[in-house]
């Protein structure tokens, strides 16, 4: 009898330290990973782009607060550039550069910058934030066995681009692993980042791109 009770009050005790823990809600989450992002004043990354059409991939290098290169592996020789005022874009199939300034607002730095403290930043402010099902790391995919714990991310107002955002966190380096977002038209681009090294010094004369002289320039892109 003695041993019973015993085994129920050890049960009780497990229970209560069970109830006390922490719950951690997708907010609190959210904050820790921008906490890690809060120290990386640069990174490289290899990146992945995919959408309904081609599928690209390359090496990614950025710099806080802006800076952003892309050299594509897939398509060949094609790069973009954005140096905190212009963005600019290679396209080597065409010999076409498209040069579109931005006066600092960040325009076109794209979806590829929201891994990052700044961009988290703005995450915070214009999203609503929740966990997609469960505070619980999960497979990054049905092909990808890697632990995440994966957010969703709700616009608040209609001037966001991106309606709905899937963040899916590194469960062992609190990293971003991918970044999904879906547009009004309910298109779907994902960024997948890997072979993330942070903190390399990049120097800012790697986010400056002299194009080809031969290639054609076509200015103010976005708006026309």
């Amino acid at each position: 009898m003695k041993r019973f009770y015993a085994a129920i009050a050890a049960l009780l005790v497990l229970a209560a330290a069970a109830g006390a823990q922490e719950i951690v809600t997708a907010e609190q989450f959210f904050a820790k990973v921008s906490d890690k992002y809060a120290g990386v004043e640069d990174y490289e990354a290899s990146i992945a782009i995919s959408n309904a059409g081609q599928p690209m991939t390359g090496k990614l290098y950025f710099k806080s607060p802006s800076l952003l290169r892309i050299d594509f592996a897939q398509p060949p020789e094609q790069v973009i550039v954005f140096d905190g005022d212009r963005l600019v874009v290679y396209i080597p199939q065409y010999r076409a550069v498209l040069q579109q300034e931005t006066g600092g607002a960040g325009l076109g730095a794209g979806a590829a910058t929201l891994a990052s403290r700044e961009g988290l930043s703005m995450m915070k402010r214009n999203y609503t934030i929740a966990w997609e099902t469960t505070p619980q790391a999960s497979a990054l995919d049905q092909s990808n066995p890697e632990k995440v714990y994966k957010l969703l991310l709700s616009r608040k107002t209609v001037s966001e681009g991106f309606k709905t955002i899937r963040v899916s966190v590194s469960e062992s380096s609190l990293l971003i692993r991918r970044i999904e977002g879906w547009t009004v038209a309910n298109e779907r681009i994902a960024f997948d980042f890997g072979s993330i090294r942070l903190n390399q010094s990049i120097p800012a004369t790697r986010f400056i791109y002299d194009a080809p002289a031969s290639a054609n320039v076509y200015n103010n892109f976005l708006f026309q």
